[in-house]
């Protein structure tokens, strides 16, 4: 067998395993040395490509794939400085535990370390950021290494997608020639099935639970960020059996379902700024499920409690960076619920109700100053309540998730909200966006600050090659806006140069070079206008703000909260 046949039933081999292993999407970007790979790939019949000319971007691309899919996305890039610039999506991948299959192309051993152009050195490329690394053996169609190569396959589509999910990587190395026979495709695969089990708490472990919860009448549920929905159910039953409020982070899934459940708190970040509405609140046991929530409010009032804390998480990294938690309760969600089971106290409603008026007057509050104003805060209120049933909102960081956090109140219609926030960066957002897109039929909304949105407007070349159905929203207060309300912001001297920034760009510039449809809106009815259009296209509309008034806005209303909560608890 020659060298071309070789590497045909090597590299097809381990294609097939990936697939048969449930990976159906791949994101490539061109180069030479990543041939095989490439080619293989494109011509799988089942196996879904996506070509994405900036690995920056087509990481990100991929990462929102496997976040709306659930399941592993691979990407293929070349050798040298193309398998770096997968790096912070890689990071991202890890800590928001999505799963990617990073596989990376290479020069065979013998040009490595000895200054081969295009070469670095890509063992272990991504440290302990990626679960599993292998180094694969060159191609090979010996029926040992052909089962020892689907195996491997099998083996990184399992741990990608094993809880927690994260990313894995597999280093190929190639020599020349590169091209395989795209008319003898191996359709061997080895692994039929890789079966993953949750973590179950024991009778035992229930029965030591049920003893504290049945003497906690005042237990609080704080539900961060989820990888998952397909527990919430379990949790708004533990909440309703037990009478816990549920602080629900906005990516929780919870706020969704808020109008049907009354155990669902959403506006504690603006009253818990609030020193005397926090020691007022003492809870005796609180209960912590997903990732750390996005208020600060309310990890200080975390920080501030002297109940006990359990952290309920099936991983093993102890996501609690506050150091407050008292048990760290290895387990999936559902087992640990099971518990209700054990559970013979009837506790009183108070607690619940006093947190549930608390939430009563502060959404009032909210609502009216959404209905009267127009800064960031007003604009975002507006566009949530504004979404179609059934959309995706993408939520960019620094003062987008934010201010979807204090805004997003009842009335809103149901939609599903995403957000890299396991290394929080402003970077690589849109084309997470434009991968969520990709995967979803229903409309998708970005909702994006001006220096985030600049970081990867290269992103948007994807978007204009795949015909993405996606609606951006920039808030362009022409800098960062979160650093104003910093203590940064209490020194004037350097303040822009260092921390505002002001990039002054010009985005329906922007739009017309990647020929993008764009609106600027300056009020809330002209918002609304642009976003009953729908997302079947894509669309850039910019809202003009204000980083001063923004933050005066924005503490007028943390006030105004603060009072009508106060009253609140003064007729307890």
């Amino acid at each position: 067998m020659n060298h071309q046949d070789q590497l045909t039933e090597y590299v097809s081999t381990f294609i097939e395993q990936l697939y048969q292993s449930g990976v159906t999407r791949a994101v490539i970007s061109p180069g030479s040395r990543s041939t095989p790979l490439a080619y293989l790939l494109e011509a799988h019949p089942l196996i879904e490509t996506h070509i994405n000319v900036d690995e920056r971007s087509a990481a990100f691309y991929a990462l929102g794939m496997a976040k709306a899919s659930g399941k592993p996305v691979a990407i293929v890039c070349t050798s040298g400085t193309a398998a770096a610039n997968y790096f912070p999506a890689v990071v991202e991948a890890t800590y928001a535990r999505v799963p990617l299959i990073v596989l990376t192309a290479d020069r065979p051993h013998e040009l490595r370390a000895n200054g081969a152009p295009q070469a670095i050195d890509q063992i272990h490329l991504y440290g302990h950021h990626v679960k599993w690394f292998y180094d694969m053996p060159l191609p090979d169609a010996d029926s040992a290494v052909l089962r020892y190569t689907g195996r491997i396959a099998a083996k990184a589509a399992a741990k990608a997608d094993a809880h927690p999910k994260g990313p894995v990587h597999l280093n190929f190395p190639f020599r020349e020639p590169l091209i395989p026979r795209l008319d003898s495709y191996s359709e061997k695969h080895v692994v039929a099935d890789v079966f993953h089990a949750s973590k179950q708490l024991s009778d035992e472990q229930l029965s030591v639970l049920a003893k504290k919860l049945n003497d906690s009448s005042k237990g609080l549920i704080i539900a961060g960020p989820m990888e998952s929905e397909s527990s919430l159910n379990d949790l708004i039953a533990f909440s309703k059996k037990m009478g816990y409020p549920i602080l629900a982070d906005p990516l929780s899934g919870l706020r969704s379902r808020m109008q049907k459940h009354a155990t669902v708190i959403e506006t504690y970040d603006a009253f818990l700024k609030d020193v005397w509405i926090k020691e007022m609140l003492e809870p005796d046991l609180i209960i912590r499920v997903g990732g750390m929530p996005v208020s600060k409010a309310l990890s200080q009032y975390l920080q501030g409690c002297d109940a006990e804390q359990w952290l309920i998480d099936e991983g093993a990294e102890w996501r609690d960076p506050i150091s407050a938690a008292t048990s760290y309760i290895e387990s999936s969600i559902h087992s640990f619920t099971k518990v209700c089971d054990k559970v013979t106290t009837t506790h009183s409603n108070d607690w619940l109700k006093r947190w549930q008026e608390l939430n009563s007057a502060a959404e009032i509050e909210i609502a009216h100053y959404i209905s009267e104003q127009m800064d960031e805060g007003a604009a975002v209120g507006a566009l949530i309540q504004s979404l179609p049933a059934g959309s995706h909102l993408v939520a960019g960081n620094s003062m987008p998730i934010r201010d979807v956090d204090t805004f997003w109140i009842r009335g809103a219609n149901a939609i599903h909200l995403w957000a890299n926030r396991g290394a929080n960066g402003i970077d690589g957002v849109v084309s997470t966006a434009l991968g969520i897109a990709a995967v979803k039929n229903e409309p998708v909304y970005l909702l994006i600050g001006d220096l985030s949105m600049f970081h990867d407007l290269n992103g948007l070349l994807v978007a204009k090659q795949h015909k993405s159905h996606l609606q951006i929203i920039v808030m362009n207060n022409n800098g960062g806006g979160i650093f104003s309300f910093l203590p940064q912001a209490k020194e004037p001297a350097h303040f822009e140069t260092l921390f505002g920034t002001p990039p002054s760009l010009d985005f329906e510039q922007a739009a017309s070079f990647y020929g993008i449809d764009y609106q600027r809106c300056k009020t809330k009815d002209e918002l609304k206008n642009a976003l009953d259009g729908g997302s079947d296209r894509l669309k850039l509309t910019e809202v003009l703000t204000n980083r001063d008034e923004n933050v005066i806005a924005h503490r007028k209303l943390w006030q105004t909260v603060g009072t009508a909560c106060r009253s609140v608890l003064e007729k307890v």
